[in-house]
């Protein structure tokens, strides 16, 4: 219905006016948690809790999620939670998060939507920054990119986790869209494309065809490789739609990732359990995995001996990756997931036996596994 003289319709009217009044009701309920909270932040600093529980928060979002009665999607349900829980969160203690930096990259994306953006950014230069943040107390938690379904695994993630103190004690699954980025609105005269060396990879097949010829020039992030676009017009990077509009560059071609499903695998690292007070501990949410790094000794049929335990006890294995143990004997680390938690009779079974049959044996974390 359209009413003369430019007036506004009533019927929009009464909605806006139902609507301000129900985003006060908001406001003053979250407002109320906001200080329920604090209560709660206060009486985990008597008992030295750790302020954030990802098991606690997967478990809130679960619940909400099951009783959604919609039209809100339970994607939407979940992120708005997420929101939620960081500004109450912040109120308690704003968490100090390192990830692979500068400001746009995939990783950034990551951290705030696992964390939600009440929270200190602390941008890096590589993983190996970020994982000396996280060990020196510099940061309360790392993120980083674990594996991508394109590329496989992040082989300097794994060798990290290897020899670091740290454990993993989240993770989350992030859609992946690459798109090339420049100062100019053209294709033409690109002299360099610049990129992480998984992005390129990733867009191996649209840049053959499209920019054949053009240098292809590894950077250390996708952020980076748009920022050094943004100073000269020859060079392109490929990056988000973030990392554009923050250096201020034209999408020249948008989605060029040769996977139209692409994704990458992040998982939050934290300090050890030596310090409680920063690595929480994970109870079992009923999506759970659990990461080792394992190796065996060098005889017949000692790999098949791994996963015998695990079929024993009905324990399912999501991933199994190797990497050299660069002693020059041809021997290998074995990176492992296995779905449960080890609360699980079955599961605390599995991983007693597979501890037997290894020379070395490594619980990477165990932790609720993103599933929103």
């Amino acid at each position: 219905m359209k009413t003369g003289s430019g007036a506004a319709d009533p019927a929009l009217l009464g909605l806006r006016e139902r609507i301000d009044v129900l985003d006060r009701e908001l406001l003053a309920l979250l407002n109320r948690r906001a200080a329920l909270a604090q209560e709660v932040g206060e009486l985990k600093k008597r008992d030295g809790s750790p302020v954030f529980r990802p098991e606690r928060e997967a478990q809130v979002i679960d619940g909400l999620v099951a009783a959604n009665p919609g039209p809100l999607q339970s994607g939407a349900v979940a992120s708005i939670w997420r929101e939620i829980m960081s500004a109450c969160r912040a109120l308690e203690l704003p968490l100090r998060v390192a990830y692979l930096g500068p400001a746009g990259t995939f990783s950034e994306e990551a951290t705030l939507g696992y964390f939600g953006s009440s929270i200190v950014r602390v941008p890096c230069a590589n993983l190996d920054e970020v994982f000396r943040r996280a060990s020196a107390g510099a940061a309360d938690f790392g993120v980083v990119p674990i594996e991508n379904s394109t590329e496989g695994v992040v082989a300097r993630a794994l060798d990290l986790l290897l020899n670091s103190p740290l454990t993993i004690v989240g993770e989350t699954s992030l859609f992946v869209r690459h798109n090339l980025l420049r100062r100019l609105d053209s294709l033409e005269g690109i002299a360099a494309v610049l990129a992480h060396p998984q992005a390129l990879a990733q867009c191996h097949e649209w840049l053959t065809a499209h920019l054949p010829g053009v240098e292809r020039r590894p950077v250390a992030s996708n952020a980076e490789g748009a920022r050094l676009a943004a100073l000269d017009p020859a060079l392109a990077g490929i990056a988000s739609t973030r990392a554009g509009s923050e250096f201020g560059l034209h999408v020249v071609a948008p989605a060029i990732q040769d996977d139209p499903g692409n994704r990458t695998r992040f998982v939050v690292i934290g300090l050890p359990a030596s310090r409680p007070q920063h690595k929480p501990q994970s109870g079992a949410t009923g999506h759970d995995c659990i990461s080792l790094v394992v190796s065996v000794p060098n005889r017949p049929g000692a790999v098949h001996d791994l996963l015998v335990p695990l079929k024993k006890h009905g324990v399912s294995m999501s991933r199994f990756e190797s990497r050299p143990a660069r002693s020059g004997q041809w021997e290998y680390y074995f990176y492992i997931d296995i779905v449960g938690h080890p609360e699980q009779p079955e599961v605390a079974a599995a991983l007693e036996e597979l501890r037997a049959a290894c020379a070395f044996f490594k619980l990477l974390g165990s932790y609720p596994v993103d599933v929103h």
